[in-house]
């Protein structure tokens, strides 16, 4: 038990993984030397991504989950652990977004991203949490966004409202689980040059859009997912319960 070896493969699972950030933030921990388990809830999706790491699946394999689902959450874990004994890193990625105005917004709509959004941060964090705890190691990385911040210009208030949840809930599995080796972290990226974004924002719209963006530009994943292999390390150890925000100065504080 204990602090993992430094000569021992550590194993990461990312939620919502198969493509956009998610995919970026899989790259980089693979290259990074993590074993990724790329949960995504079109499972196939990732497929492509896993061959493209290591074609004989040692190193990324896949997994079809959905994280409003905690059951298959706890499944999730217990396969991986039963499989290589242990996950040191979690990252919660997967998320929906559904750009409408707030007088629109039906209450079925709200319930559900909520439940994808803040419900799957939550149980993923809990579940793995208790496996970390156990242990006495563990690394949660949590991907807040703008949008719970500034209550979200381009984005619904369902969507926004989630992610505020995720930086509250980052505050508290860091605060409870820090006695026992285990940090939790958010990061909140601002408009990323991205599918989502570019899906939210049309093309003939773009050029306004970066005007009120104080660096002029959309967002880099690739450092976003740098972050989060940073947030990962061993050497993390002491920051938790942080917000790292990526947002080209639209919030600062």
């Amino acid at each position: 038990m204990g602090v993992p070896l430094p000569d021992k493969i550590q194993t990461a699972v990312i939620t919502g993984g198969a493509s956009g950030l998610g995919a970026q933030i899989t790259r980089a921990l693979h290259r990074a030397g993590y074993r990724v388990v790329i949960a995504d809830i079109l499972g196939d999706a990732a497929l492509p991504l896993a061959q493209e790491l290591d074609l004989a699946g040692e190193t990324a394999v896949t997994a079809t989950l959905d994280v409003a689902d905690a059951g298959a959450i706890q499944a999730l874990c217990d396969k991986c652990v039963e499989r290589w004994g242990a996950v040191e890193v979690l990252v919660n990625n997967a998320a929906r977004t559904k750009a409408e105005p707030v007088l629109d917004i039906a209450p079925d709509d709200f319930n559900a991203i909520m439940a994808v959004n803040a419900g799957g941060t939550f149980a993923a964090s809990q579940i793995f949490g208790r496996h970390f705890k156990d242990r006495g190691y563990g690394r949660i990385v949590n991907l807040a966004s703008l949008a719970g911040q500034n209550g979200g210009t381009a984005t619904g208030a369902h969507y926004a409202a989630s992610k505020g949840a995720i930086l509250s809930l980052t505050k508290v599995f860091a605060r409870d689980l820090a006695p026992f080796g285990v940090t939790c972290n958010a990061i909140a990226p601002g408009p990323m040059d991205s599918p989502m974004v570019h899906g939210i924002v049309p093309a003939d719209r773009m050029e306004g859009f970066l005007a009120n963006v104080p660096v002029g530009a959309l967002g880099d994943m690739g450092f976003v997912a740098q972050m989060v292999c940073m947030l990962a390390g061993r050497d993390a150890g002491f920051v938790t319960g942080a917000c790292w925000d990526v947002n080209g100065g639209l919030f600062m504080r």
